[in-house]
């Protein structure tokens, strides 16, 4: 039976977190993985689909006509792309092994000790609240660890249809994407949302694919403002992309080496397609299958998610990070809850963990980044705000690039104070423009401290200094002037 401070279970980027906040605290930390060592935020998640999105858009980029110079006859293949992808996550592989090599011997530093983690590989699950047991298939062998606390970080698996069968050749999750050997012909996505959009978009960047995206609701990204669903679904048609909207799925099913899939409109008609591979991309779900909770005591919400409070569980020295939780499913998130639970255990936090600063990145075409309020769920929750929208055709940046496609979108407070309530940028180089919005948030600032800021020129953050200056009246450019790339609203409620 092996003892430790602190047993983490799952090596992805909450558990990972949690164990190097761990380590700087002096304590002996066992981290437990089944899988690769990083999670799916690594191997089928963020890091994969992302570089998958940046070879896309290079792709699309050196076939534009539009900027002087033609590129002729560029080949492409689907197994050197994959080849890419590959190095990516083999570096951080790399890094990932080489320092928990490192940290595996616990060491003085000068005045400052630091801890030591221990490594192992195999599946977990409880014995009792204070003890797992370690199965691993490759040495068969079983270890039984115990630790005064115990972290549950074991991330989350895409979820499926029970009338659907998913063999991971033709019909996939996310899971099985980079086992193609060669660009479909064809494709349907099951599931607009973000993961959904974001791969549509990888394909149809490629140009190799005909796209079918099918959308139960009446638009895309029904979580964002109109616009910025309005523009993310016209760039997926112009790209070829058939999105069908307001369609349910009725049936989908391998047909003679083709999927076959059937779908009814709003309408009351039905129509069947047959393409090459389906993806479905219908949401996450955590993975807790083979943890034996029952054993722990800790009960899980009607999503299936562990129920805890700024990621302690009922069970007071057992913690809940990442995906297994109620939270976003983002790998910022998982971060930083992996490190706030660590931080937790040993009475070093003073507040409660919130995400109301959260910022989050679409990889679409272009991208959209997000913190806070939008339009919609600030209407929802009947606050009253004012809000500025400046157009990417009056920032230098992106006229320069010749991508005038977007705008900054800021909402304030409807008071003297007017406080940063939220961001949207739909645009290039929208995740520059975010993080300085999150730290205002947190920080409480007014969008008067906003406009004090001074942004290199040019750059596409001078659009979120002139969504600023809109909501004061000092903008360079007037709404009154130019009416269709600027706009400045207020929308206040009676009671």
């Amino acid at each position: 039976m092996l003892k430790f401070d602190i047993c983490i279970i799952g090596a992805g980027p909450s558990g990972i977190a949690a164990a190097m906040r761990g380590w700087d605290l002096g304590k002996n930390v066992c981290l437990i993985e089944k899988g690769p060592i990083g999670g799916a935020g690594l191997h089928n998640g963020a890091l994969s689909s992302k570089t998958l999105w940046e070879l896309s858009k290079d792709y699309l980029h050196a076939g534009r006509q539009d900027r002087g110079y033609i590129a002729e006859n560029i080949e492409i293949d689907f197994t050197r792309v994959a080849h890419c992808v590959d190095q990516a996550i083999s570096e951080k592989m790399s890094q990932l092994t080489r320092q928990l090599d490192e940290l595996s011997t616990a060491r003085e530093e000068g005045n400052n000790p630091h801890g030591c983690i221990t490594s192992l590989h195999g599946a977990a699950h409880f014995v009792d609240s204070k003890t797992v047991q370690v199965t691993s298939e490759q040495i068969m062998q079983r270890t039984t660890v115990t630790a005064d606390y115990f972290v549950i970080a074991t991330g989350s698996r895409p979820k499926i249809i029970d009338t659907i069968d998913i063999d991971g050749h033709f019909i996939m999750t996310s899971d099985h994407l980079m086992q193609l050997k060669r660009f479909p012909r064809s494709l349907v996505i099951l599931g607009a949302g973000i993961v959904g959009c974001e791969f549509a978009t990888i394909f149809a960047n490629f140009g190799q694919t005909k796209v079918y995206l099918i959308d139960r609701a009446d638009r895309i990204l029904p979580f964002e403002d109109e616009d910025i669903s309005r523009i993310c679904s016209v760039n997926l048609e112009q790209k070829g992309v058939t999105i069908h909207h307001k369609a349910r799925l009725l049936d989908m099913r391998v047909v003679d080496g083709e999927v076959e899939y059937t779908i009814q409109h709003d309408t009351g008609g039905r129509e069947s397609i047959r393409v090459d591979h389906a993806l479905i991309s219908i949401g996450r779900r955590p993975s807790l299958d083979e943890l034996s909770l029952d054993k722990t005591g800790i009960g899980l919400d009607e999503r299936g998610c562990v129920v805890e409070t700024s990621t302690q569980t009922i069970a007071p020295h057992i913690y809940a990070v990442g995906d297994v939780t109620a939270y976003t499913g983002l790998v910022n998130v998982g971060e930083i809850s992996g490190r706030y639970a660590v931080e937790q255990m040993y009475g070093l936090v003073s507040k409660p963990l919130i995400f109301d600063n959260i910022s989050t990145i679409m990889f679409l075409d272009p991208e959209v980044a997000a913190v806070g309020l939008n339009e919609q769920t600030a209407q929802a929750q009947r606050i009253p705000y004012r809000v500025s929208v400046y157009g990417y055709a009056l920032v230098n940046r992106a006229v320069a690039m010749r991508a005038t496609n977007g705008f900054v979108k800021l909402l304030v407070s409807d008071d003297e104070e007017m406080h940063v309530l939220g961001m949207r940028v739909l645009g290039v180089h929208a995740s520059t423009t975010i993080e300085a919005i999150s730290l205002m948030m947190y920080k409480a600032c007014s969008v008067r401290d906003l406009v004090e800021l001074l942004h290199p020129h040019p750059a596409v953050t001078e659009g979120v200094q002139e969504c600023a200056r809109m909501l004061l009246g000092t903008s360079i450019y007037k709404p009154q002037v130019f009416q269709s790339d600027l706009r400045l609203s207020r929308v206040t409620y009676d009671d």
